[in-house]
């Protein structure tokens, strides 16, 4: 009798091996998604980040960025701690897995909370940062990144093309009479902003801020989905670490 329970105790405890080997693999797999967004949010949206006086949306993005890597280390970390059943590597590598738990959880959180405040910054902000920050010195950051909102959402002002009349750009003589920046036009040529007619410029209701909110509220979506949703995940790898680990201690060394 005491034969047959310790071959189903080391039965079940190959189980649990191949079922956590199973877990890492696709836990590496999940980092590396993780990662990827967090990267392609701070590189590919980055001239919008400028737009922002919030540090929240980037602080979400370079979380996901940290714990994407740490997750990728932890699961092979994870296979060597399954196969080689030392108990000290489980322990470590359940820590970590808790680590990174709490946080893809906190990245969740400041998606969620920047998405409740976000319009209510734009409305505060975005107009201040256009007519006081674009083609000034020490700001071409700033002037990139509107030029690009405005050509790739197709719009003109923070709230509407009239917004640009207060631009400290646009009462100098360095704006050569133009009406507003030439990345408003519909087809960009040189000085094509001295005409702020609607059919060569956009006359988008709502303007920039209501086109630069829906942006981000879509990648605060998916920057609150994948940290959540993996971290939830994670809990089925603690549980099946904490089986193993359990039953690895009781086995005879």
């Amino acid at each position: 009798m005491g034969v047959y329970e310790e071959k189903k105790e080391t039965c079940g405890t190959i189980c649990l091996k191949y079922l956590l080997f199973t877990f890492n693999f696709l836990f590496w797999l999940a980092g590396g998604v993780v990662m990827a967004v967090g990267v392609w949010t701070l590189v590919e949206k980055s001239d919008y980040i400028s737009l922002l006086s919030s540090k929240t949306y980037a602080a979400s993005a370079y979380i996901l960025v940290l714990a994407g890597a740490i997750v990728m280390v932890t699961g092979v970390l994870g296979c060597c701690a399954t196969f080689k059943e030392q108990r000290r590597l489980l322990r470590v590598y359940f820590v970590l897995l808790l680590c990174i738990f709490l946080l893809e959880i906190l990245a969740g959180v400041l998606a969620y909370i920047y998405y409740q405040q976000l319009n209510e910054e734009l409305k505060q902000n975005l107009r201040e940062t256009m007519i006081q920050k674009y083609e000034q010195k020490t700001y071409e950051h700033i002037t990139r990144a509107v030029d690009k909102l405005q050509q790739e959402f197709k719009c003109c002002g923070s709230n509407n093309s009239s917004d640009w009349s207060a631009s400290i750009w646009i009462r100098s003589r360095e704006s050569n009479r133009r009406e507003v920046p030439d990345s408003c036009c519909k087809s960009p040529t040189e000085l094509c902003g001295r005409r702020d007619h609607p059919s060569n410029i956009y006359k988008v209701e709502g303007g920039c801020i209501s086109k630069l909110e829906k942006f981000i509220l879509e990648h605060l979506k998916i920057i609150g989905a994948v940290g959540v949703g993996i971290a939830c995940v994670q809990i089925i790898g603690m549980v099946f670490t904490c089986c193993l680990y359990r039953s690895l201690k009781a086995e005879p060394y």
